[in-house]
């Protein structure tokens, strides 16, 4: 009987941890499909003003909210070609990912390593998309907010999960902390982010 007690509890972790990342691979599959839509839209509506310069664009709603004005500006293809195919690239890698570890596959070290890079370098890029559509465009592009809403809590809780698996160095206190309240960092940065549209464009919305 004690053996089949210790037993229990040393698969306990196992389990529980087998269930976190279950929960984590489906987090990455549905912000990842979130993500590669609303890049695939993009893409979609940019070829059509490539083949229709008169073409008013589904989120064409006002001067202030607009694709069209967005696909104008030099932030809009800042690599030379239109930014949401990074996006559809990119998010093709996440929802491929999530797939392969809720069929049970398991990922070296390097491989997240890698994964880490390119969601802080997503995260990177969509703060300063941000940055630039409240400050220097001046003009939201709906789509593009759909990609920074699903990019917050895919860049947080795959921090979040490597820090926990060992992957990223970090103490115990802190992984304890953000492993209890991830849910609640990522709820803060969603509200940050709309608060910030709210007042920058605040007097464009009401009046």
């Amino acid at each position: 009987m004690p053996s089949s007690a210790a037993h229990q509890q040393a698969t306990r972790p196992a389990a529980e941890q087998q269930g976190s990342e279950r929960g984590f691979a489906w987090i990455m599959l549905v912000t990842g499909v979130v993500g590669w839509l609303g890049s695939g839209i993009l893409v979609l509506e940019r070829l059509r003003v490539y083949a229709d310069a008169n073409y008013i664009t589904s989120c064409d709603i006002s001067p202030w909210v607009s694709c069209g004005t967005v696909f104008k500006t030099w932030q809009a293809a800042i690599f030379g070609f239109p930014n949401p195919l990074i996006g559809i690239v990119a998010f093709s890698v996440i929802i491929t990912t999530a797939m392969g570890l809720l069929a049970g596959a398991r990922f070296a070290r390097w491989y997240w390593l890698g994964m880490q890079a390119g969601v802080t370098l997503g995260m990177v890029f969509v703060v300063w998309l941000w940055s630039q559509a409240l400050f220097d465009i001046y003009v939201l592009c709906i789509y593009c907010i759909v990609v920074w809403a699903a990019m917050i809590p895919l860049f947080v809780f795959t921090t979040v999960r490597n820090f926990s698996r060992g992957v990223l160095p970090a103490p115990a206190g802190l992984v304890k902390f953000l492993s209890e309240w991830v849910w609640v960092i990522v709820a803060l940065l969603w509200v940050a982010t709309a608060a910030s549209i709210f007042f920058r464009f605040m007097n464009s919305f009401i009046g």
